[in-house]
Formats: structure tokens, sequence, C-alpha cells
């Protein structure tokens, strides 16, 4: 709001000087005849350098729109006008420009160091008369120098533009107005500065700066988009005579399918590697049934005909973990390990975190217990454990935090699980909650080595969940890394409703593992099963001597989650297009001859190994599937169908060698069909999803 008012003093200023600078545009437009203009690329035309101000407010109001910048502003003009005017205005348009929230002035620091080495928040945004003076751009420099000429019309793709920057920048508001709330709400007494990192002195006493005025802070900027992704190469089928078993790890992680409703959202197809194909099915409910007996979860097969390739058929294997009612959960001791670099400053990073943790507190009870400690150039204890009935405490040591400064994860990693240790509750909830865009760029950055640093903490007995935020540097890549090896999960964080989701609706199955080290294998009968092969799970392949080796890491299971998987079968004596192996036989040993158990009705036995959570031998279940005569695929479940349109529109998004005879259409048709009662209407936001891709593709040529 401040920085609103401020704004609209230098507007008030710079109109004072309209006449003047309009009147000295005239003279020297008339004395040197028309401007010299150079075109940008996007074919928006800027003012060359000394071009008369009036000529310049000519150029119409598309640098609201695109964030350009006008060089023939002269900024000594502009700050005797009003001081540090030309700062002011070209910092709010610079950071429209990128799009990442980072300002020049040190407002909020970058990951290369925008911030002073080793200080965790930024100065404050009132010293912005004081810094030198940049140049002037965006519409409050057109306005003021435009004297009493009107602004021409914008084109209807300059309107659509304006109309999605003032969209998103509602969402700013509403993120910045809940930081206002919160900190004119009666709250404790602000905490301690962070030990371990260096704090400003104006800061030390708690001070909260004004939040900051940012641009389009929810769309990528191409020319500044590091995002990393691994590559995926998609499990090929295998001839069940050959190999007839099939070993992976479980995933209950959801980040993919958000991250790429992200892209959707931006009118961007998402990139192939952001693709998961097993988080996305994983992302929805189903209506599986729960488990009976000591077992924590309950194993359900369905067989049908596949949507995709008709002589076909589709396994579905499903998990339900035992549900845990929240009022009798465990108590938890959790840390909260919060980046507060500079690239965090932006609404949907750090005021995103900052939204959803709230939420989360507001859940725990008098039994439950909070830390937070946070990285930057270094890391700090912003608050040590503390029960959550202390909850304005724990909200205003929330409150306080701010961005600024490099990446240094490893530090923070470190101090985490050291203080979840530290306070560590036997038989309870003891995890760790890491939020953050993913980008290590300060200590320990190689990914291996942060996957081994968290290894090790893992056998502390302290649960990780990694939460994603952000986009344009986000880095994907070593956030799944760092969920699989630190006994976790993993979700990306794109809107309130997500964090809500995640952290309110979805608590118990967040918070609370009930198995660990969960793996499965299918066993299928070659007589018959031609091929198969398992769709999705390619980063969660096991060898089949893994399975019964207890010292190899798997995934885990919260209470109440879902894993769904499936596997794309070739019947014998099936002719089908797919790429099935031809291997030579060898000439020393002849195929193994089949077991009595080939010749039953028999399709596939599923085998699982978990063990308990604090528990290190595992336990196995087994469970053999009949068919007789598999049904149509329009005959299956609804639930069946469902998942499988989302494995469908997975493959087609991923451009899949296997998806045969997929399209966006039969995907809308399908998941249209079969959403069901869907009370936080997650599978309708589907089937739009799935019209925008199909939109885009025809777009694309896709």
């Amino acid at each position: 709001m401040r920085r609103s008012h401020r704004l609209a003093t230098i507007l008030c200023g710079l109109a004072c000087g309209a006449a003047f600078l309009a009147g000295c545009g005239r003279g020297a437009g008339d004395a040197e005849g028309r401007v010299a203009t150079r075109e940008e690329p996007s074919g928006a035309t800027h003012a060359a350098p000394g071009a008369p101000a009036d000529e310049v407010a000519a150029r119409g109001p598309e640098s609201l729109a695109r964030g350009r910048s006008f060089d023939g502003v002269d900024e000594a003009i502009l700050d005797s006008v009003a001081p540090g005017a030309a700062r002011e205005v070209s910092n709010e348009n610079d950071v429209a420009r990128r799009g990442d929230g980072r300002r020049d002035d040190g407002l909020s620091g970058s990951k290369s160091g925008d911030s002073k080495s080793g200080e965790l928040e930024s100065g404050d945004s009132e010293s912005s008369a004081a810094r030198p003076a940049g140049r002037a751009s965006g519409p409050a420099a057109q306005s003021a120098v435009g004297g009493e000429q009107s602004l021409p019309r914008s084109s209807d793709a300059q309107k659509n533009r304006v109309e999605r920057l003032q969209e998103y920048r509602g969402e700013v508001l509403r993120l910045e107005s809940a930081e206002k709330d919160n900190r004119a709400a009666p709250t404790a007494a602000r905490p301690a500065p962070v030990r371990g990192v260096a704090v400003p002195a104006d800061r030390a006493n708690g001070a909260v700066p004004a939040p900051l005025v940012l641009g389009d802070p929810f769309r990528v900027d191409p020319g500044h988009n590091t995002e990393a992704y691994d590559s995926i190469t998609e499990n090929a089928f295998r001839v069940a005579k050959q190999e007839p078993l099939s070993t992976f790890s479980i995933d209950v992680d959801t980040a993919s399918y958000s991250n790429v409703r992200r892209f959707l959202t931006q009118n961007m197809l998402p990139p192939a590697g952001s693709v998961r194909i097993e988080e996305m099915v994983n992302y929805f409910a189903y209506e599986y049934p729960q488990p009976e007996g000591d077992v924590p979860f309950s194993v359900n097969v369905e067989v049908a005909g596949c949507p995709w390739t008709r002589s076909h058929l589709l396994a579905r294997i499903a998990l339900q973990g035992r549900t845990i009612e929240t009022d009798k959960r465990p108590a938890s001791n959790l840390v909260f390990l919060i980046d507060v670099s500079g690239s965090m400053s932006p609404p949907n990073k750090l005021p995103l975190v900052k939204e959803g943790l709230r939420l989360l507190v507001e859940q725990l009870g008098e039994n439950d217990r909070v830390a937070i400690v946070v990285y930057a150039s270094a890391s700090g204890l912003v608050l040590d454990s503390t029960t959550a009935d202390n909850k304005e405490s724990i909200l205003a040591a929330l409150d306080n935090l701010s961005a600024g400064g490099s990446t240094n994860g490893g530090q923070g990693i470190q101090l985490a699980y050291q203080t979840a240790v530290e306070h560590f509750i036997e038989g309870g909830v003891n995890r760790v909650v890491l939020c953050t865009d993913g980008d290590f760029n300060v200590g320990v950055t190689n990914q291996s080595e942060l996957v081994s640093l968290i290894e090790d903490k893992a056998k502390s007995g302290v649960f990780l969940s990694v939460l994603g935020f952000g986009m344009g540097n986000y880095k994907d890549s070593n956030m799944e890394k760092l969920a699989d090896k630190g006994n976790g999960n993993y979700a990306y964080v794109d809107t309130r409703n997500e964090a809500k989701k995640v952290l309110v609706d979805q608590m118990t199955g967040t918070l609370i593992t009930i198995a660990k080290d969960v793996k499965i294998q299918v066993d299928f009968n070659p007589a018959k099963v031609k091929a198969y092969r398992l769709v999705g799970y390619e980063n969660r392949m096991l060898k089949n001597e893994d399975f019964r080796d207890d010292a190899k890491d798997a995934g885990e299971i919260g209470a109440g989650h879902r894993v769904t998987a499936l596997y794309e079968i070739v019947p014998v004596g099936v002719e089908s297009a797919a790429k099935i192996p031809d291997v030579e036989p060898s000439k020393y040993q002849a195929p193994k001859e089949p077991t009595p158990a080939a010749d039953t009705n028999e399709l596939l036995t599923v085998r699982l190994r978990h063990k308990r959570p604090d528990g290190d031998t595992s336990t196995e279940i087994r469970a053999a599937v009949t068919v007789e005569k598999p049904a149509r695929f329009d005959e299956a479940s609804d639930d069946y169908q469902f998942a499988a349109s989302v494995a469908e529109f997975g493959m087609l998004l991923r451009g899949s060698e296997h998806k045969g005879e997929a399209n966006f259409d039969h995907v809308v048709e399908v998941s249209q069909a079969t959403v069901g009662p869907d009370p936080f209407g997650y599978r309708a936001e589907f089937v739009e999803l799935v019209k925008k891709a199909r939109a885009l593709a025809q777009q694309g040529g896709r």
C-alpha cells in the first residue's frame, strides 16, 4: 500500500512537469523532424535515445502489457521532478519484465546474490529515493511525459495481455492483503533474530517491510527460464517368457500433475520431462476398499480392455492405505525448512509458502510441536521447537520471514534434521517439511551430494515432505530425488487451493507414514501373457533381486493414500503392432518349462513387501489374479476408466511411442463420463485441462 501511495505521488509530480517536457519535445521534433525509432523482435517500437518526450508517450500503453523500457526519457529530468522516480518506475517495470520478483534495488535478492552475502532479509522498500536513478519506463513514465496528448488504443492482443496481468496481480493483491492482515492482527512478541544469519540493524527488532508490488509473477519468462527436468525413457514391452517378473517401488508423489496444470493454465504445453504419468494418476482419489486385519493397506486388481490399443488388456493394481482420523493421529514433531533466498520473493513462492504453512499450523493441537529453520546465504533457527498450542508465536515467526540472498540448501538440511532429532517423539510423527524452488547454488549444490546427504539423514527416523513452489528457475529434478531418498513425498504447490489440499485435506497422508520401503513385484503367466509394460514409474524401477533385499530403499505410503499402477498387456495369440523385443534364444540353454500353475486361468500374481514405519524387516503379501473373460473397457468401473484416461492424457502430452489410438477427444469423452461425485472438483478441472491441451496441441500441430 505504501508503494502505491508513493507511485501516486510520483505520478502527480511528473504531471507537473508534463507541459515543460511536451514543449521541449515538440520543439525538438520541429527542428529535427521525426524521431528515430528501433524495432523490437515483438514488433514494439521504442524511442531511440534522445527522443522527444511526447513522441515517447505516443508509443501507447503496451509497456504495461509487455514490460518494455523507453530509452528516450531523460532520467535527470524525471528525478528533478520527483527524486528517485526514474529508479522507482524502472524497478516496477524490471520486475514485470523478468517475471521472477527480483529487483535491482536490493529489496529482494536473487540466487546469484542480489542482497549482501550472509543476510537473510532485504532492506526496507522505502529507501528507493536514495538509490541511483535508472531508466524510466512503463505506464507511469508515459502518463507523465505525455501531457495532454491522448494515448492510442491498444490492440486486442494487448488488451488480453493487460487483462491477464490484472488477473494475476489480483492474486498478488490477495496475498499482500493477507500479509497486511496478519501483521495487523495481535500476535505474540516477534521472534528473536535468526540464529547464525546476519540480520540488518533496522530489522533486528522484528520490523516487517511493506510488501512488494510485483509484476506478472505467474508467467515464466522464456529468456530467464532455467527450470530443470530429468529426461524420461519410457518402459518398453517385455516378453513374459523371457522376463516374467516386473519389480518397482511405489510412488505417492503428485507434483507432476499440479506442475502440468500450471503449464496448461499459462497456455503452454508442458515439457515431456515434467510429465510423470504415475504422479498424474495418483493425484486423484479413487474408491478403493479399506484394508482388513493388521495389514496397513488393501490390494485390489481390475483387468479390462485397453482404451488406446483395443487388442490389448490393461491391468490396474491399486493399494489403499489405512485411513487415520485426524483426532486419532499421533503427536507430531515438525520442522519447517523454508528457502528464503532472493528467488523466493514472488507471491507464488515465499508468500504462498507462508500462507500454506499457516493453514497447516491451524490444524495442529497441543501435543504437536513446530520448529522453523530457514536458509539463504546461511541457515538459521527462526523458531525453536514450540508446542502448537502457542500458535501466535509460530504464526508470528512465519510472518517475519522475507526473501534475500543466495541458496545454501545443504546447510539448512543439516540444521533441520538436527532440530528434528533433538525433539524426536517416539511413536510419533517426526518430519521435516521442505519448502523451496529447488535451486540450490551455495554450499552443497551437486545433486548427488544433496541426495547422499538426505539418504544419510533419513537413517535418523525423521521423514521428509518436499513442497515445490514457483516457476522460471524451478528444479523439479532436485526435488523429486530428495523426496525419494528421504523417505518422503513430493507435491508441487501452485495455488492456495493446492496448499489446502496437501496440508489440510490430506494432512494425515502427507504427515503420517503407515508403511515404508513398499515394493511391488508382478509375476506374469507366460501361458496367458505374451508381453507387458508398466505405464509410468520409469524412475522407480527395481531389479528383481531388490524385491527381497531389505536394505534396498523404496517408497512410503501415508495414511489414507492411494497408489495406482497400470500394466498394458499383450495377450497370447493376439496380433499386435506393439514393439515387442525379438530375442534369439541361447544355443546353450533351452527356455524353461512352464510350471503347473501356468495351466490355469491365472493371468498374474501380485506380490508386495513393506516395513513398518519404525521397522527394518519387511513383510510380504500375495494376491493371484484370475481372468476368464476380460471385460470391455466401457464395462470397467468408473474409477478404472478415469485412471486410464489420465494415463492416456499423460502419454499424449509426453508424445509416447506406445500411445496407439489415444487422442484428446477420447480422453475428454471418458473423463467427462466418469467424473462421479467429485466433491473438490478435481476431476472436473481435469476435463477442462484436457480441452485446453487439445486446443494448444492443435495450434502447435501436435
